[in-house]
This record gives structure tokens, C-alpha cells and sequence, in this order.
């Protein structure tokens, strides 16, 4: 990967990202070629205050969904359509420039595996209309097929992680912190080995809801309110023993599982404890799941890069170092690609997969039955 300086060659993909904190979308564009990636620009467009919470709402079941879905996936691709004219003014790039816009949509219901055996994931998304507004063809949809295979539909960064962070010497583990937490671990470059990942547990998405309830922020800003509590050992271990954590990988998770009446559950069993006590026993929950799944799966790699927004969390990288002593604890900046830039330029990278027709998954990480084009095209 090339510093974002240097001159621009190859073709333009756009990637977009509004993950599990439903804090906003990150939209980057970039330049590839069969050789190198670069990040030409990056814009972050918050989430007005009513779509996020009807995006946090439509998480659960509720009157008039379907209506309320569709209008919500509008008002979604309305935010990106603007996210991606941010971020072509910022490049100064005309919209017939870029070849398309990978946009994951707004996971609402992840629920693989299950029922007939294969399950369902779905994201809000409105891809006609983000092509209708943007006047670029959209890939979308990117984890249905990967599902129809019999696999998780996630975590899909795994293969773009190894195509960016690989070291020539050693393994590297790379942690994405959103509001879930997923690892992948990266084999040395040319070995031919594939990456290997999964979703560890929750990330920020239990810390930034208990943040907001008593802070009123959406987020615990440097982990600053984590770091004025202390640990509450049994509801730590209350939380650990989640059976989740015990599965074997293949796995995936999110809001399913992992929302605010799963740790109203756990807190009822405890005395009242002060909120900063809480915010840094949930702290500590990702870290110790996440240091868990490292040193099972990913004990050999010298360095863990840490992206996404919990790399701007002091006090889980804190943690995690002192939990991961023999490992360098990094955050994703010091290897060439910014933490808040990773998962929307990992959507870029998957939409020229697509046009490219080449498979996006790894069925080693996600459990499918084999390598999948991954996505639907929306053309413009």
C-alpha cells in the first residue's frame, strides 16, 4: 500500500461503511491496481439522531416493520448518496471516474445457521436508489451468498486484512473493534496460506450503550469513563460465561445476541454498582474475550493491529497489552491504513472483487461450502 500522496493510477472503487455503533457512515475512495491500494480520500457523515435510533430499533421486533424497514433503507441511502459526494469533492473526482460503490448496508437481523440449516442476514440498504442519486453502479448484498452456502456471511474482512496488513516474517493478528469484534489472522506473505477470522464478541457496541444511558454521549470518548471505574469481578464473570464465547469457530454474532437486556440480565443478579464500575467491567470484557481468542487462534503472530473505533479506546488498548504481553499491540495506522478507514476501504476492495468476478469470502473463516462472488450489482 502507497502513502496517499503519491500519484493516483489504477482504477476508482468507493467503499462504504455504517457498522454495528449506528454512529455514521465512513466512505473512502481509492485507486487499485493488481499491485498496490490507495486511499485518495475519506469522509465520516454522522447519523441524524431519528434514523439511528430507528436503525437501533428495527434490531428487534416491532410493530409495522416492513414499512418502517423500507423508509429507514431510503433514508439510509440518501445519507450515503451524500457521504459519496463528500468524499468525490474531497477527491476531486468526477462520479464517471469511479467503476462502483461497495456499500454493506445496515445489519438488522444476522441470523446464519439457523432454521433450515442455512438461516438469513439482513441488511437495510437501498442500492437502486444509491445508484439513482450517485449515478455509480452499486454493488451491495455482499453476505447472502456466502449464507445461501451454508456459511456465517461474516466476518468478510479476513481476505482484504491479508491483502494489506501481511508481513513477510511473521503472522499478524489484526482486531477490528466496532461494536462487535472480530480477529483475523494473517499468514506470512507468501506462504499461500489463506487468512483465518471470526467474531470474538462484543466490541463497543455494550460500552457505547452504557455510555450513553448515564454519560448521554454515544461513545466513551479516549475510554476515558472506563478508566475512572474499577472492575465488578462477578458481573465480569457473569458476562464471560456467555456460551458464545465457547463455540467453535466458524462464528459470527451481533446485535442479536449482544444488547442491552443481555447485560440488563446480568446486572440484575448484582447489587447496584456505580455506573463507572460497570463501564470498565464491559471494557474489560472485550478485552479479555478478545486477548482470549488471540491466544487461542492467533498466539504466534508478533504484532496485533487494532482498527475501527475502538482503537481510539486508551483504555482497551491498555488492556489488551496488559493482557497480551509477549504481543505488540498497535493500532492499524502504523502499518498504512488509518483505523476508521479499514472496513469502508475493505468494501471497496470487495465491490472490484465482484466486478472482477473473483470470490470474497473465505470458506476457512465463514464456514461455506466454497469460494463465492460475493454481492449483487445495481448497475447506474
Amino acid at each position: 500500500m502507497t502513502s496517499p500522496d503519491s500519484s493516483p493510477r489504477g482504477e476508482l472503487y468507493l467503499g462504504l461503511m455504517s457498522g454495528t455503533s449506528l454512529d455514521g457512515v465512513d466512505g473512502v475512495l481509492c485507486a487499485f491496481d493488481d499491485h498496490r491500494l490507495q486511499v485518495l480520500a475519506h469522509h465520516w457523515q454522522r447519523f441524524d439522531i431519528d434514523l439511528a435510533t430507528e436503525l437501533l430499533a428495527l434490531n428487534t421486533p416491532g410493530d409495522n416493520e416492513l414499512h418502517r424497514a423500507a423508509l429507514a433503507a431510503n433514508r439510509l441511502a440518501e445519507t450515503y448518496a451524500d457521504t459519496v459526494q463528500a468524499v468525490l469533492a474531497q477527491a476531486g473526482v468526477a462520479a464517471g471516474a469511479v467503476r462502483a460503490i461497495g456499500a454493506h448496508g445496515q445489519t438488522v437481523r444476522h441470523r446464519p445457521g439457523e432454521f433450515d440449516g442455512t438461516g438469513y442476514t439482513l441488511q437495510l440498504n437501498a442500492p437502486a436508489l444509491l445508484a439513482e442519486r450517485t449515478g455509480i453502479p452499486v454493488i451491495a448484498d455482499f453476505r447472502s451468498r456466502d449464507v445461501a452456502a451454508k456459511g456465517q456471511g461474516a466476518p468478510l474482512v479476513p481476505a482484504f486484512h491479508q491483502e494489506v496488513f501481511a508481513a513477510i516474517q511473521a503472522p499478524v493478528a489484526v482486531l477490528n473493534v466496532g461494536g462487535i469484534a472480530n480477529l483475523t489472522l494473517v499468514p506470512p506473505a507468501g506462504t499461500g496460506q489463506p487468512a483465518w477470522g471470526f467474531d470474538c464478541g462484543p466490541g463497543n457496541v455494550l460500552m457505547d450503550l452504557w455510555c450513553a444511558q448515564h454519560l448521554g454521549r454515544p461513545f466513551d470518548a479516549g475510554g476515558a469513563f472506563a478508566s475512572s471505574g474499577q472492575v465488578i469481578e462477578p458481573l465480569l464473570a457473569a458476562c464471560l460465561a456467555e456460551p458464545y464465547f465457547r463455540l467453535p469457530a466458524p462464528k459470527s454474532t451481533g446485535r442479536d445476541l449482544f444488547h442491552g437486556e443481555w447485560l440488563r440480565t446480568r446486572l440484575d443478579r448484582l447489587p447496584t454498582a456505580p455506573a463507572e464500575d460497570v463501564q470498565a467491567t464491559l471494557c474489560e470484557l472485550t478485552a479479555r474475550s478478545s486477548a482470549q481468542a488471540v491466544q487461542d487462534h492467533a498466539g504466534e503472530a508478533q504484532e496485533l493491529l487494532v482498527c475501527g473505533g475502538g482503537a481510539f479506546n486508551l483504555s482497551l488498548l491498555q488492556r489488551l497489552q496488559r493482557l497480551l504481553p509477549e504481543m505488540q499491540v498497535l493500532t492499524s495506522d502504523r502499518r498504512g491504513l488509518p483505523p476508521m478507514q479499514v472496513e469502508a476501504t475493505a468494501f471497496a476492495w470487495l465491490a472490484r472483487a465482484h466486478v472482477l468476478g473473483r470470490p470474497g469470502n473465505l470458506p476457512g473463516t465463514t464456514g461455506a461450502a466454497g469460494p463465492r462472488v460475493l454481492g449483487a450489482c445495481y448497475p447506474a
